[in-house]
């Protein structure tokens, strides 16, 4: 599997190699093979230390008891500003925001996001949206979800070139990112758009995020502003409720900035499970014939391929608010730390030959055991929904083309070289 240069207007080369025994989370080693990298510094310790992109230093967590135990610790927040050792000094945040070229009137929008919020405010901003949630609401979805998958594999013969098709473009995007507007209220006709922001986003370009951005964000408001004259039963209108009529129990900016992480969050990370776990599922053979001889594995399934090949190797900075100790190092107030589930879903103290793929691994009825949607008061909102998409994906994509193949040798899988995540550029296919 190859990966793909980062452009030349990237910043994340900027500061690589300037700290020997430090590795930045940008480093190219890191980058081509984070397996074998991360895993490298879990046998280093518990608590490496390391670099992240803006140079600024940070203590990776690498082992899955230490990672599990900090994403539970409300010592550890995501807001970097609450526990600043220095005052006089940026935090890593605001240098990143500037190093991507993000207009600093916009800044507000990134740290008014729930992902970077602690309690009280994350606890308030989750309750607004639990709801659409629930394990009940996610059931009740999943017709709907069958249906949209149904019709996006019949219509795959399509976009077939020479008998190969992408189902990156043509299923584990549209797949997510209809049920997600659909459940938040955004019309069919903007959802290209948003799929193309979201291209935009990962690629960490300061020119694009410089358009994207203020781009996402203007039409946000032009959606508040549209959907007020005409209230519905959508996620759009329950936040448009909270902001006008209950109490001010939401700010202009949380309910704009909490569209934005649905949208984004509930497509971009399903869309990569569903092409990450496709392509392995067919580059092992033996664990492909066990789901196709079983389909009561799906669960089973989908956990073992969000530990084994998720889309998000660590979570965002999170920062000491008093001075405390993990597995054996102290970190100081103020000081962050970056939490490598890349590195702790193939801890081999905790799992049994933690490289292979092993689809029986996480036994119906027991709890999660992998952190590939993380831990604690941070754990993904939209997990439930991101598991069924993917029981929904596998299973009915294996059922309508069993004699699915790669149309490409494993190795030239292209994969897009941003810090943190495991992303296809594609998956070509043959039907």
């Amino acid at each position: 599997m190859t990966e793909a240069p980062a452009t030349p207007s990237s910043p994340l080369a900027t500061y690589i190699g300037k700290h020997p025994g430090e590795p930045n989370v940008a480093d190219p080693a890191l980058l081509a093979d984070p397996f074998r990298g991360y895993g490298a510094l879990r046998e280093q310790g518990p608590v490496v230390r390391g670099r992240f992109v803006d140079d600024s230093p940070v203590w990776f967590v690498t082992r899955f008891e230490e990672v599990r135990e900090v994403l539970r610790d409300q010592r550890f927040v995501n807001n970097p500003a609450a526990v600043r050792a220095d005052g006089t000094r940026e935090d890593p945040l605001t240098r990143w925001l500037d190093m991507l070229g993000m207009p600093e009137h916009f800044h507000v929008y990134m740290r008014g996001s729930i992902l970077n919020n602690d309690a009280p405010d994350h606890t308030r901003l989750r309750r607004l949206v639990s709801r659409a949630f629930t394990a009940r609401k996610i059931n009740d979805l999943r017709p709907r979800v069958e249906e949209i998958a149904e019709d996006l594999l019949a219509r795959l013969p399509e976009h077939a070139e020479d008998g190969v098709v992408d189902l990156l473009p043509h299923f584990a995007y549209p797949l997510p990112i209809t049920v997600i507007c659909e459940l938040v209220g955004i019309a069919e006709e903007d959802r290209p758009q948003w799929r193309a922001w979201g291209a935009d986003l990962v690629t960490m370009e300061p020119e694009r995020l410089a358009r994207t951005f203020p781009a996402m964000i203007d039409h946000i408001h032009a959606l508040v502003d549209e959907r007020r004259g005409a209230l519905t039963d959508d996620l759009i209108s329950e936040l448009i409720r909270a902001h006008d009529d209950d109490g001010g129990r939401l700010s202009d900016v949380e309910m704009v900035t909490m569209i934005l992480t649905l949208v984004l969050a509930g497509h971009e990370t399903t869309a990569h499970l569903i092409t990450n776990g496709t392509a392995a599922l067919l580059t092992h053979p033996d664990q492909l014939a066990l789901f196709k001889k079983d389909p009561a594995l799906l669960p089973s399934a989908v956990h073992e391929l969000m530990r084994w090949a998720g889309p998000v190797h660590m979570t965002q900075l999170r920062f000491a608010a008093e001075d405390a100790e993990i597995g054996g190092t102290t970190v100081r107030k103020g000081e962050a730390v970056q939490l490598l589930l890349v590195a702790a879903n193939r801890d081999p103290r905790h799992y049994a030959d933690p490289d292979r793929l092993d689809l029986t691994r996480h036994p119906a009825g027991k709890a999660e055991n992998h952190v590939g949607f993380g831990h604690g008061m941070h754990y993904c909102l939209g997990a439930s929904l991101a598991r069924q998409e993917g029981e929904v994906a596998f299973g009915r994509l294996f059922a309508r083309y069993p004699g699915l193949s790669l149309a490409v040798d494993p190795g030239d899988l292209q994969r897009a070289a941003v810090p943190g995540s495991w992303r296809l550029i594609s998956l070509p296919v043959r039907l």
